[in-house]
């Protein structure tokens, strides 16, 4: 059974491929201004609050269960993001994208500007799959052939700010690209004081390859109590970890886009 739903989806994929979309379809009402954000390279970002009231891109298509699964958990803050990655050729695949979120590693001493520190550091010192029963770390695979119908991973990142956090990811097919899940299912921690409780952070990532490229969005949500929002500028935090996780993808595709 095993091989037949391999060849099935070795059949499916390039049916997928061949029925690429344009930016266009996915948000047709897009301004002049979001659209230059879009493909500027640093992506539109945008950030709301449930007390008053989440404020959602309107993206045709893929907004279902990519959204819900971080608003039906009622966060207290949500960031969006949307880009393009460029790709001329219109080359990419969606095996290619799957194999990019596949480099955990190379997640490692990607940049971000730390407004405290006046200066561009690694966000993620250390960045490993884990076998999350013992919290061993474990090699990456090499690139797959064939994309699974669903996969669950587990990782932990070491972050600049708060040390060793661990998220659970779950990668999916969604309509004409992947979802791709990642929640802390451990507390997250500034020194030894809990600044996220666990399943409280959730980020989902939907990655397409279209027309002009690859489309790259991503919802965050996360819930923390009155103090802690009030000391620190969240949406700011979430937005600049899925810019990394962003480039990140980027750079994973890159023999093909470049």
């Amino acid at each position: 059974m095993k091989t037949y739903f391999a060849a099935f989806l070795i059949f499916l994929c390039p049916l997928l491929e061949a029925q690429k979309r344009s930016f266009d379809e996915i948000l047709p009402a897009a301004s002049g201004d979001q659209r230059n954000l879009v493909y500027s390279g640093a992506g539109l970002l945008t950030a709301s609050e449930r007390a008053e009231g989440f404020s959602l891109l309107p993206l045709l298509g893929i907004d279902g269960d990519i959204t819900s699964a971080v608003i039906s958990r009622n966060p207290l803050m949500i960031v969006e993001t949307l880009m393009v990655i460029p790709d001329p050729r219109s080359a990419a695949r969606l095996l290619d994208v799957y194999n990019a979120l596949g480099k955990i590693r190379n997640l490692k001493g990607r940049l971000y500007h730390s407004e405290t520190r006046k200066a561009d550091i690694p966000l993620f010192e250390d960045a490993s799959r884990i076998d999350f029963r013992k919290n061993t770390a474990f090699p990456d695979p090499p690139p797959a052939s064939v994309i699974p119908l669903s996969e669950t991973v587990y990782v932990r990142l070491k972050d600049a700010n708060f040390g060793n956090c661990y998220y659970r990811g779950e990668l999916s097919l969604s309509g004409k690209g992947l979802a791709y899940r990642l929640t802390n299912y451990k507390n997250i921690n500034y020194i030894l004081f809990p600044v996220i409780k666990e399943e409280k952070f959730t980020a989902q990532l939907y990655l397409e390859p279209i027309n002009e490229g690859v489309l790259v969005y991503g919802i965050a949500g996360v819930d923390v109590s009155g103090f802690i929002a009030s000391k620190v500028d969240a949406a700011s935090t979430i937005g600049k970890r899925l810019a990394v996780i962003i480039s990140w993808v980027r750079d994973g595709l890159a023999p093909v886009t470049q």
